[in-house]
Parts: C-alpha cells; structure tokens; sequence
C-alpha cells in the first residue's frame, strides 16, 4: 500500500497542522501567498512595471505552478475530495489560480488573483487562534440580528436619494451636469454620504439649498446604522455572559472569557464557539 502510505503522508503535510512539517508547511505557503500578492500591486504601477515588468510576469506564473501542484496534491491526498473541492477553502484555492490561466484568454484578469489573500486566513488555523473566531461569530450574529433595521434604513436612504436627485434633475438639469434623474441620485448618494467628489455641482441658488437639506440629511442619519449594529453586539455580549452557567452553584453572567467561577471558584465549563 505504497500509494495510501505516500497520500497520507501528503495529506499529514497539507492538511495538518498538529506536526512540526505541516506547521512550516502552513507557515511557508503564507509567505509565499503574501508575496504573490505583493507581486501583483507592484506590477499595476506603470513605473515598476516598464523596468521589471517581465521578470514579474515570470514570477507571477512560478507562484501559479506552485499553487497549481499545491491545489492538486490537496485534491489527491484529501480524505473527502468533493467536500474540500466544494468548502469555503477548496474554492478560494481554486479561485487563487484561475485568473492566471483566464489571463491568456482575457487581458488584465490576472489581476484577480489578489483573491489569494484570502488565503491567508489559514493563519488562524495554524497559529492557533481559533478562540479569536467567538469575537467574529459574535459580529456576524450582531449584522444577522440587525438585518432588518438595516435593511429599513436603507430602504429610507433610497428613498430620500430618489426624491432630492429628481429635485436636483428639475432645478439644475442637464446643463449644470445633472444629465439624467440617476445621476442625479449619484450625486444624491455621494452627498449623503458626506463623500463629495465634486464631479457635480449645483448651480443655482435653489439647487445650494437643497445640496445643504441633502447635506444635513447625510449628518443627520450616518450614525443611525452604527448605533443599530452597537445595541446588537451590547445584546450579544450580554447573552453570550448571561450563557455561561457554573455546574456547581448555577450562578450566570460570568465573563466569555472567564475560566472559573466568581462564586465558588470552580473550573467553569468550556464555551461553545
């Protein structure tokens, strides 16, 4: 059984990260991803490119063989080859070396390849920071809880950029760049926003004045969505606190990250992540 020997012993390297080798492993593919990427900004600078254009176009097709060969050994050695081809890693590893071939078919796609940077989420993974993750699932819960207002906001903002761009469209009009009603709703957003690129700018007096409602408006609502998102994580750090039960005495409210109990000082039991 040479060949379940080898593939297991390639699988331990790829995949694992409770040895010594696939720990350098892990660690040296970040390097790699890392400077891949680096690679690819540099080669978008004009400058850079016309002096060392060619030897990172050579460089950037060593990193896609490597990874090409890295993918395939993965596809090879993994116990479950479907699911690792169809899970949230398998396809970002797949997606990190396509652009490189699309390139050859479609100029400029190789710029896609800075979704190798995803990549290097695997740091969690190998440096043991999983226990960071609770601090993410606790921010996702907080947006998922918060969907709906957010989603009502929103509905308001579109609204409100709708009636004051067809109000700038009526008052400014073409000749003063507000060519069309959703251009003017651009322009709308943009204000809001409190961004102005001041690629448009009202005219007329009456137009000032409604870019200075539009202006307020946007001062008036920024905050709305942030303390939406606040009141949900405050209500998931308490929930997840109020969780956390002592076997022996059944006191709650302890600390995420607490290990004993405040009361009677027993080993708290392990939190779900």
């Amino acid at each position: 059984m040479v060949e379940d020997s080898l593939r297991d012993k390639i699988y331990r390297v790829i995949f694992g990260t409770d040895t010594s080798a696939g720990q350098r492993f892990d660690i040296a593919l970040i390097y790699l991803i890392l400077l891949s990427v680096l690679g690819i900004i540099l080669d978008s600078i004009e400058a850079i490119n016309d002096q060392y254009g060619y030897w990172l176009f050579r460089l950037e097709w060593l990193f896609t063989i490597l990874f090409s060969l890295e993918y395939l050994l993965r596809v090879y050695s993994s116990p479950k080859t479907l699911s690792y081809m169809f899970s949230f890693y398998g396809l970002v590893d797949l997606l990190s070396i396509l652009p490189s071939y699309l390139a050859l078919f479609v100029p400029g796609a190789n710029y896609w390849l800075v979704i190798r940077l995803l990549r290097v989420l695997r740091v969690f993974r190998v440096l043991k920071l999983v226990r960071y993750l609770s601090e993410a699932n606790l921010l996702l819960r907080s947006m998922y809880a918060s969907r709906r207002k957010i989603f009502v906001f929103f509905t308001a903002v579109l609204v409100l950029s709708v009636i004051f761009g067809s109000l700038m469209f009526f008052v400014e009009g073409p000749d003063n760049g507000f060519t069309s009603i959703p251009r003017s709703i651009y322009w709308t957003i943009v204000t809001i926003t409190t961004v102005g690129y001041g690629d448009i700018t009202p005219q007329t007096a009456v137009g000032q004045v409604i870019a200075t409602m539009a202006m307020l408006t946007g001062y008036s609502i920024i905050a709305i969505p942030t303390g939406i998102f606040t009141a949900e994580i405050a209500r998931e750090m308490h929930t997840e606190t109020s969780n956390r039960r002592c076997n022996v005495c059944e006191r709650t409210s302890h600390h995420p990250e607490a290990e004993f109990c405040y009361h009677c000082g027993v080993t708290l039991p392990d939190q779900n992540i």
